[in-house]
């Protein structure tokens, strides 16, 4: 029993012994505490192209380094070895970090565009929450601020330009959404506000006209004490945008929504012209009830 024992331990042993001498020189590495050759084979490793390995290096070598020479070279490695694994979320704040830590780098100037160049490639499509979009506009234009000279401003505007676009398209969908869903009187509201915070979207157009065709469904749907009013203001809409965009592709659908707008508004008209004499007759026997009432 005793030396099957002592057996089974040996065995154990030896396995143990095989599984340790099976680690790579990588692991030995990632596992030691010189810093010095971590540091070396991590930009080694990078340049390499081998991101994964490199990582696994430099995290950890930050707080070794601090104060010395080497550190600013680790911390601009570092934030691009998490931007090529496109982790950039990580990458954007040790851009910020680097450019935050070493305003006079060489470097510095890259790194807070990088930052920003992060928070664009995380934007999401414009259908998602643009949470991210309104802090990439926001660091471009910092950067734009920062360093006006710089040859990236013109490639930051661009950006800049890019994200706009997606609130744009974000706020004719959430106002195209409302028309879909039947609720008239919201779409005309966020066409208007969607105008009014973009007056130079390329899609002014498009939104112009289906504020009218909100605009006139609006008014096809009140209540016919309204219905005059309202198939009015579609008409007008529908002149305006006549006038301002003759050559539009979506002329006919504005003129063909005016048209019907002065249809319901003709026969509206009628119906609330056949109405008041009965309307006044009412009026009348009341004034006469009130007036028995009081003698």
């Amino acid at each position: 029993m005793f030396k099957n024992r002592r057996l089974l331990t040996w065995s154990l042993l030896l396995i143990l012994a095989v599984v340790a001498g099976c680690k790579s020189k990588f692991e030995k590495l990632v596992q030691s505490n010189d810093t010095g050759k971590k540091y070396q084979e991590a930009i080694r490793l990078y340049n390499k192209k081998d991101y994964s390995k490199a990582l696994l290096l430099f995290d950890g070598l930050n707080q070794k380094y601090k104060g010395r020479g080497e550190a600013e070279d680790l911390a601009y490695y570092f934030a691009y070895t998490n931007y090529r694994l496109r982790d950039y979320t990580t990458a954007r704040y040790q851009f910020k970090v680097f450019a935050d830590t070493y305003p006079n780098s060489a470097r510095s100037e890259e790194c807070r565009f990088m930052s920003a160049y992060c928070y664009y490639l995380d934007s999401p499509s414009f259908s998602l929450d643009q949470q991210n979009t309104l802090h990439a506009i926001e660091s471009l234009q910092l950067f734009i601020n920062l360093y006006p000279k710089s040859d990236r401003v013109v490639e930051a505007s661009g950006l800049i330009a890019d994200l706009r676009d997606k609130l744009e398209r974000k706020a004719m969908a959430n106002a195209r959404l409302y028309l879909d869903i039947g609720d008239y009187k919201s779409a005309v509201m966020a066409f208007d506000n969607a105008l009014r915070d973009f007056p130079d979207t390329k899609y002014a157009e498009e939104m112009e006209s289906l504020a009218i065709e909100a605009q006139y469904l609006y008014a096809q749907n009140s209540l016919e004490i309204r219905q005059e009013e309202r198939f009015t203001l579609a008409m007008t809409m529908a002149d305006r945008f006549i006038e301002d965009y003759p050559k539009s592709k979506f002329l006919k659908d504005a003129q063909d929504t005016k048209k019907h707008a002065e249809q319901g508004l003709v026969q509206v008209q009628k119906l609330m012209a056949a109405s008041r004499p009965v309307v006044k007759e009412e009026v009348k026997k009341e004034e006469e009830k009130v007036t028995t009432q009081n003698k």
